[in-house]
């Protein structure tokens, strides 16, 4: 009942509503003045969402009337997508009356509001739909190449951005405070270096278990990651502004996919695996650094940076021991 135009479209609604949630960041992080549920970001905010949610409602309701039973109405994959569309809604009437009752959330306020968690989990259950069917379709076909792949790319790019948009606090992206000149303080520099080696530290594990995940799944077609990590860097660039650290994101993609067409990593090469789970987060913090050298000054010496890097590739590989055991590839090879 699932096809691929189907998820084209799917993915594209996606994508829509990632940008109208980023949107409306934007305007909590760039206009103080804003003390009202009914903005322009508000509206193209939801109207997003009414457009996918029509779409996936006009398809429930339309294999209903083909004789479907209503548990079966949705493609395979889709079904968590309109439990998505459910909790959004009451969210979005939940965050009305919490704007009402308690204000306009300002900053990490806004991550941190309750019915902004839920209009976080109903959207990302609705993105992660195409995802999910190729998932599934995968293990009927096999899925190469661009036009069969891309819905998936996607569906993981908007979940990706889902982890950078409640996260962004702690993302060396928004805040590179590894630039920060120490201040003297003692209490001050240290949370401040801590801050920078945490977020480091969260934004991989955030990244590459999804990315190990997509990885072992499915053969990518160059260029893959170069769109998924570019894509992110415009949606970390977002909250501050931070435009100059996207030639980041685009080189550490594009190292991540020479290295997956050098290693070659899947579930029948295990130490490709491991040594692609190691590398690619430090050629990204690498390179990260770099940059921030060109662009302003690093202010942390070389044993902060340096380790910060080689952290990232240790959190990166232990995650491909946690999502992948020895066990479970073995029995993953005998499907």
């Amino acid at each position: 009942m699932s096809s691929l135009r189907y998820d084209w479209l799917a993915a594209l609604l996606g994508i829509l509503g990632t940008m109208g949630a980023y949107q409306d960041l934007w305007a909590h992080t760039h206009v103080p003045q804003l003390e009202t549920f009914f903005t322009p970001w508000h509206a193209v905010l939801y109207g997003a969402f009414l457009l996918y949610a029509g779409f996936l409602a006009g398809t429930a309701l339309l294999n209903h009337a083909k004789g479907y039973a209503w548990l079966r109405s949705m493609p395979r994959g889709y079904e968590i997508a309109l439990v998505g569309v459910f909790i959004f809604a009451v969210s979005g009437v939940g965050d009305l009356i919490w704007h009402q009752l308690f204000g306009i959330e300002k900053n990490i306020e806004a991550l941190l509001s309750p019915t902004h968690l839920g209009l976080g989990l109903g959207g990302f259950l609705m993105k992660l739909a195409p995802l999910r069917a190729a998932w599934y379709r995968s293990r009927e076909e096999e899925l190469l190449g661009w036009r069969a792949l891309g819905p998936a790319l996607l569906s993981l790019v908007c979940l990706l951005t889902a982890f950078t948009f409640f996260s962004w606090f702690a993302n060396p992206f928004v805040f590179p405070v590894a630039a920060i000149k120490a201040s003297g303080s003692l209490t001050i520099d240290f949370s401040i270096q801590g801050l920078g080696v945490a977020s480091i530290l969260l934004q991989v594990a955030l990244l590459m278990g999804p990315l190990l995940l997509v990885v072992r799944r499915w053969q990518l077609p160059f260029g893959a990651l170069t769109l998924v990590f570019t894509l992110m860097g415009v949606a970390a660039s977002v909250p501050m502004d931070t435009y100059y650290l996207l030639p980041v994101l685009l080189l550490g993609g594009l190292g991540a996919d020479l290295l997956l067409r050098m290693l070659k990593p899947a579930s029948d090469r295990v130490g490709a695996l491991r040594t692609f789970a190691f590398l690619a987060p430090i050629v990204l913090y690498l390179l990260y650094f770099i940059e921030l050298a060109l662009v302003a000054r690093v202010a942390w010496t070389i044993h902060m940076w340096m380790g910060s890097c080689l952290l990232a590739g240790v959190v990166s590989l232990l995650l491909s021991y946690m999502l992948f055991s020895p066990a479970s590839l073995n029995g993953y090879r005998k499907q």
